[in-house]
């Protein structure tokens, strides 16, 4: 079994050859995968998915053995949706998912019962499903199976809510099944001693959407990693993030979007603002069309703000194209400071620089906060970035 950082080299007849030399993976649809933790090496830091991760803030998810609960879930608030998932066989349970590494595995083999949150049939939600999760203490060690499952012909949204602290190892599966329309929303409003690793899988069946949303303001390291395929034909995937990251906070999530089945149609864009010594945000977006997908329409972008000095944000676009009949595909990066033209046009009209900061802000991350049509969580977002821009102020 190969480690999750090397692949064997192989070959001119396609064959591995034992003998030869190991290279190491360089594209996200290479990596291995597999249950069992044994088959993962811990990582060091060097590994092509590991190297612009703290590895070291991340010690307590790398140890395989039973802990206490990390995080407590308010189910009576998601009773009508709720689905029973008993042990590691359970229907649905692994239909998507499989670990692409270490905290993954580990994530699998101790959460052994999953929360399946489940949308019937040609049902529309008119209110969303929100799913409160509360860390227990930072040095509280939690490790989490999650199901989204969207059934045929439905329309929904489920908003997963982190807060508290904790060291939290998460696996999310989520299944957009034909016809459906999903929206699922992670939100992280951690305290700043919080570790937080999550991997989502999903899948998007024939003529479904799936809208997912990372939002990341608050917490130690949290490094979310969505994983979407467009399986069906006519399948749909809007890939969004915003982050906000103050000093010594590292805020991680690297994308994968794989256009497998025809006519697929894919929009990422995920933006992040940083300001504070040692604030980190790190945006990896991988981009697949595979043989079959012909008919792709596909397009990535990311955008950072820097407002102080220390701050870093790294940004590495990647596309990878298969077949030569689609109708278009690309990608973009961008991360600079403020634009000093909006600022001088804000002030010329007689507004003070911070508040021409502020607005400047507010506008950038704005674009997604207004994606998730969900007005009192906009509203609360709007908000948390307003205090986290009043605090960079007062420092």
């Amino acid at each position: 079994m190969t480690t999750a950082t090397q692949a064997p080299a192989t070959s001119a007849e396609g064959h591995i050859d034992p003998a030869a030399a190991f290279v190491p993976v360089q594209t996200r649809s290479e990596r291995p995968r597999s249950f069992d933790p044994t088959d993962f090496g811990e990582p060091t830091g060097r590994e092509v998915n590991w190297k612009h991760t703290p590895v070291a803030r991340l010690a307590a998810l790398f140890v395989d053995e039973e802990t206490e609960a990390g995080v407590a879930y308010d189910v009576d608030a998601i009773a009508d949706h709720l689905v029973d998932s008993t042990g590691h066989d359970a229907d649905v349970r692994g239909e998507v998912f499989t670990p692409e590494d270490l905290v993954s595995a580990i994530a699998w083999k101790r959460g052994a019962n999953a929360l399946h949150v489940r949308i019937p049939a040609e049902a529309e939600l008119a209110e969303p499903v929100i799913v409160p999760i509360r860390g227990l203490g930072a040095d509280r060690h939690g490790n989490a199976h999650i199901v989204i499952e969207a059934m045929p012909q439905s329309r929904g949204t489920v908003l997963l809510y982190h807060s508290g602290s904790a060291q939290y190892a998460q696996n999310v599966e989520i299944i957009a099944r034909d016809g459906s329309q999903l929206t699922v929303i992670t939100a992280q409003r951690w305290e700043d001693d919080a570790v937080h690793v999550a991997a989502h899988q999903a899948r998007v069946d024939r003529d479904a959407t799936l809208t997912h949303a990372v939002i990341s303001l608050g917490g130690g390291v949290v490094r979310v990693n969505p994983s979407v395929e467009l399986a069906g034909a006519g399948a749909n995937g809007k890939l969004y993030g915003l982050s906000f990251s103050d000093a010594g906070q590292h805020l991680e999530s690297q994308v994968f979007l794989h256009h497998k089945g025809p006519h697929t149609t894919g929009d990422v864009l995920y933006k992040g603002a940083l300001q504070g010594t040692d604030a980190r945000s790190v945006w990896i977006g991988d981009v697949l069309i595979g043989p079959d997908a012909v008919g792709t329409d596909s397009y990535e972008a990311n955008r950072n703000l820097v407002l102080t000095e220390g701050a870093r944000a790294d940004s590495i676009p990647n596309l990878e194209i298969q077949t030569g009949d689609i109708v278009g595909a690309g990608h973009a990066s961008a991360t600079g400071r403020f634009d000093d033209e909006q600022l001088f046009y804000l002030q010329s009209r007689g507004i003070a620089e911070d508040e021409a900061r502020r607005l400047v802000v507010l506008g950038f991350l704005g674009e997604i906060v207004q994606k998730l049509g969900i007005p009192e969580f906009e509203a609360e977002l709007f908000a948390a970035v307003e205090a986290e821009l009043a605090e960079g102020t007062e420092a």
